[in-house]
């Protein structure tokens, strides 16, 4: 559709692993037919487990993983017939480690005027006053300029990494765990500065985490992935109030919630076991070794990703019956 930002088609990022001398080659399949959507202005969040594929979705989205099968669009564009440099002009990222995904060696100045340079901005005056303006944007001092990563707090180093992302004005961000390695104490404030970029600059998002309760405050929509597949996918107000798939409701029940303690862990206990390997996928339904409503079809038959409401859609047998 000409409103989508971007469009996913039946993405699949597999990799070989192992050789014939050590016992043989074996497929993992991390990403494994995945189609979503994101319109502008929208933000989605995209949550799972680790392990489950969502930052090897990330990659293939920015280009960084070539697709084994299926189509990556950007404004209607194949992302196959992009040339990099215009794909970067469209879609950035905000990684998870703020201290390892910064050059120690670069000042701030420095780490934010590269990437308009190598873009064509070669005017001096320019460069300064994008770098001063995106530094103030996110919070950041004009003295904190000619500074190193090291002088810097977690948040603070976070703020470049998003000024950083957001330099060449990109339609789409892609927010991998962005908070996740910071303090308690400061996770709420580099929350609330990406809402406020996202309605100052018309931004997109899709925010990747496994904790629900980021997600819940930030995204429109939301889609649960697991061993590779999207599993459940709607509103954000429909997936937590009226959630079809057990592993979603799984994922639910683990949000901390001190006034219905007792109520989250019965329904954390209906979950059992570890994430199977994505080497060595259960047949069937991906998530039937660990649910509760597993009959004899979970494990014959791979549930399709269906439509259970309007803009709802859930990957289960028992979808219908789930409906609280």
């Amino acid at each position: 559709m000409a409103d989508q930002l971007l469009e996913l088609r039946d993405l699949a990022v597999h990799f070989t692993v192992g050789s014939a001398l050590r016992g043989g080659v074996k497929t993992l399949k991390a990403v494994d037919g995945v189609t979503l959507d994101v319109k502008p202005g929208e933000c989605l969040g995209l949550v799972g487990e680790s392990g489950c594929g969502k930052s090897t979705l990330a990659l293939a989205i920015m280009g960084l993983v070539p697709p084994t099968s299926g189509e990556v669009s950007l404004n209607g564009h194949s992302l196959a017939a992009r040339d990099r440099m215009e794909t970067a002009r469209t879609v950035q990222m905000v990684f998870q480690d703020p201290y390892a995904s910064l050059n120690p060696r670069q000042t701030v100045r420095r780490t934010l005027a590269d990437p308009l340079r190598l873009h064509g901005v070669s005017d001096k005056a320019e460069v300064n006053e994008r770098v001063m303006d995106m530094m103030a944007k996110v919070g950041l001092r004009p003295d904190h300029a000619d500074r190193y990563p090291h002088e810097f707090s977690g948040g603070q180093r976070q703020r470049i990494g998003i000024a950083r992302a957001l330099i060449l004005r990109p339609r789409l961000v892609i927010c991998d765990e962005p908070v996740s390695a910071l303090d308690v104490s400061i996770r709420a404030q580099i929350i609330n500065l990406l809402l406020e970029l996202k309605d100052e600059l018309g931004l997109s998002y899709i925010l990747i985490s496994h904790d629900l309760g980021v997600v819940e405050h930030v995204s429109d929509r939301v889609a649960v992935m697991y061993l590779g597949r999207i599993v459940e996918q709607g509103g954000w107000q429909e997936i937590f109030e009226n959630p079809r798939h057990p592993y979603t409701r799984a994922l639910i029940a683990a949000i901390p919630d001190p006034f219905h303690r007792a109520d989250a862990l019965v329904a954390r206990s209906k979950a059992h076991g570890e994430i199977p390997s994505a080497l060595n996928p259960p047949p069937g339904c991906p998530f039937n070794p660990r649910c509760p409503m597993k009959a004899d079809r979970c494990t014959a038959e791979q549930p399709v990703l269906e439509a259970v409401a309007p803009g709802h859609d859930a990957a289960c047998h028992f979808r219908d019956s789930a409906a609280s």
